[in-house]
């Protein structure tokens, strides 16, 4: 019984949720059940990518992303996974560049995400949000914000799976040139 209940308070309360989401803004897009839980694997990708910040094991962070993705940092561009690989020093090396500098020792490095603002239509999404990078050097120190800054991407479905298409990480708070959620 208890379970049963669980599950129509459960239904209630998304239904509840569509219902007031679908009409506080006359700019927001149509929400369905599909493109919440399209929502919530975009949100999930994006969190994916960046709890693999500061990890010792971290997934290749060109797995992220669609064939021919750009990611795009400040004024340079990185095209397709191998560019993506290079933004991250993983790529491979190019003949007559020195080696890159090893990263300093740190305690910890963490980076949170917030504000996401996702937008579904189809296959295709938006999405921007704040991040922040936080650093400890060694462990008591309190942590120190190393940087903050917007996010702007789009996403495409691959074989039934959300990858981004264009990541483009931007400081202050103008929006890309023709940026539209």
């Amino acid at each position: 019984m208890l379970r049963n209940l669980t599950k129509a308070g459960f239904a209630s309360a998304v239904a509840a949720l569509l219902m007031t989401v679908a009409t506080t803004s006359a700019q927001a897009a149509e929400v369905t059940s599909k493109t919440v839980v399209d929502r919530l694997q975009i949100q999930d990708l994006i969190t994916r990518y960046y709890n693999n910040f500061g990890r010792e094991n971290a997934e290749n962070f060109a797995d992220f992303y669609a064939e021919g993705a750009e990611l795009i940092l400040g004024e340079r561009h990185y095209k397709g996974k191998d560019g993506i690989l290079e933004a991250y020093g993983r790529g491979p090396a190019k003949e007559g560049q020195p080696p890159r500098a090893p990263r300093p020792a740190r305690y910890s490095f963490i980076v949170t995400i917030s504000n996401p603002l996702i937008v579904v239509d189809g296959n295709s999404a938006s999405a921007e949000l704040v991040f922040t990078e936080f650093e400890i050097e060694k462990q008591g120190d309190a942590p120190k914000v190393i940087v903050q800054g917007k996010e702007y991407a789009r996403f495409t479905k691959v074989k039934g799976i959300w990858r981004y298409a264009v990541r483009q990480i931007k400081s202050g708070t103008e929006p890309p040139l023709g940026w539209k959620p």
